[in-house]
This record gives C-alpha cells, sequence and structure tokens, in this order.
C-alpha cells in the first residue's frame, strides 16, 4: 500500500494532495496513509482486503470515504478524526450489529451511509433504527427514510461546484474575446470612414473642374483655324490687284 501511495501522489507533496485512489492496493491494514495529507478530500480503499482499520489516519477536511467490499467488522471510531465527511460507504463488509455502527453518531455532516450487503441491514427495524440514532442522515443505502431512492447526482454538491467554476472561467474568457470583437468592428468603421472621405475628394475634384476652361480651349482652337484661314486668301486678293 505504501508504493501505492507514493505512486497516487505523483510527486506532489501531502498538503497538495486533495483525491487518492488506493482501490485494490492490497494490505489488511492502513499502512503508509499518514495525518500529513491535511487537504485530502477524497479517499478510495475499495476492495483492499481490510480486515480493521487500525492505523487510519485524522484527516480533516475528508469528506468522502470508500470502503467497499472490504473484510471490516469495527473499530469505526477510527473516523473521528475526520469530522467533516459527508459520505461513507461500508457496503460488503462485515459490520453485524447496530452497536458497532454507533460510533458514526459523532459525525454530525454524515448525510450519505451505504451499508448494503452487511449483516446489520438484517436487523429487525434496521432503517428506523439507524435514522434515529442518526438524526443528520439524508440517505441509507440509496435511500431516504421515506423509501425515496436518491438522485443520481445526489451528494455531488463539489462536483456542480466544479462546473460553476469551469462556466465562469469560460464566462471570463468570453468577456476577454469581447474587446478583441470591438477592436474588429473598430477596424470596419475606419475602413468605411476611409471609402466615404475618399468619396468625398473625388466629388470634390469634379466641382473644381469647370467647363467653361473646355470651351475657353475650343475657342482658341477656333481662332486658330481662322488665322489659317485669313493666310489661304491673302494671296487671291494679291492675284485680283494684279488684274
Amino acid at each position: 500500500m505504501e508504493k501505492r501511495i507514493e505512486l497516487e501522489k505523483r510527486g506532489r507533496k501531502p498538503e497538495k494532495v486533495v483525491d487518492l485512489n488506493l482501490d485494490n492496493a492490497r494490505s489488511t491494514s492502513i499502512v503508509g496513509l499518514t495525518s500529513d495529507l491535511v487537504n485530502l478530500r477524497t479517499l478510495s480503499l475499495n476492495s483492499v482486503g481490510l480486515t480493521s482499520l487500525k492505523g487510519f489516519p485524522k484527516l480533516p477536511k475528508l469528506e468522502r470515504l470508500e470502503l467497499s467490499d472490504n473484510r471490516i467488522s469495527g473499530g469505526l471510531q477510527a473516523f473521528h478524526g475526520s469530522p467533516l465527511l459527508t459520505h461513507l460507504n461500508l457496503s460488503n463488509n462485515r459490520i453485524e450489529d447496530l452497536e458497532t455502527v454507533k460510533p458514526l453518531a459523532e459525525l454530525k455532516q454524515l448525510r450519505i451511509l451505504d451499508l448494503f450487503n452487511c449483516g446489520v441491514t438484517s436487523v429487525e427495524g434496521y432503517r428506523e433504527k439507524m435514522f434515529a440514532m442518526l438524526p443528520n442522515l439524508k440517505y441509507l443505502d440509496g435511500y431516504d427514510m421515506h423509501e425515496n431512492e436518491a438522485s443520481s447526482d445526489e451528494g455531488e454538491e463539489d462536483d456542480d461546484d466544479d462546473e460553476a467554476d469551469e462556466e465562469e472561467e469560460v464566462g471570463d474568457e468570453d468577456e476577454e474575446d469581447e474587446p478583441e470583437g470591438a477592436d474588429e468592428e473598430d477596424e470596419e468603421e475606419d475602413v468605411g470612414l476611409e471609402y466615404l472621405e475618399k468619396e468625398d475628394i473625388d466629388e470634390d475634384d469634379e466641382a473644381d473642374y469647370e467647363p467653361g476652361d473646355k470651351e475657353g480651349s475650343s475657342a482658341a482652337a477656333g481662332d486658330d483655324d481662322d488665322d489659317e484661314e485669313g493666310s489661304s486668301d491673302q494671296p487671291a486678293k494679291k492675284k485680283k490687284k494684279s488684274e
């Protein structure tokens, strides 16, 4: 189990570890799990082969604990060092009577408890007695005290919070993108203004152009033609005089 713990830490410092999956890490007792995991919130020890909870450390921030498919028969007071525990799965263990379960009454935050396939579930009045013993319990073996089944996402508040955080991050990214879109709109507006200004300049050029200049040029051309005609008439006049 110790090697598996180190592997699951993935080089992280103990205080940086918030979840730990040690399923199938074969051991009859808790070995290598220490109280320096001060921020651990989720711990899974399914199908490990545990026969006792000896060595279970104080984990002050632990909220979810999976211990199904082991051979635990008692010692549930080991969980008193985890007062924030809300979810506890002890299904398919060797818990045979209500007396063994009594230490769980100290866990005031416990909301979901699973003892399915444990001998204690065969005790007469099991469910009524369990809800009376654990007044803060909401679901026992997947059902509330009125036999209403827990929804599939019941107790997944933490996951919802994570999703909400992601949505907020996405929202922040969208907000950061907005200025870029605004810049694009500004660029389009600048292009439009440049186009309009160019049209205005073209119109001004047309306004400065005076048709009279063209007529003047034509008149000048006409004068030139008259001069040429005058020149051609002069020899004719001289010829008449000589006659």
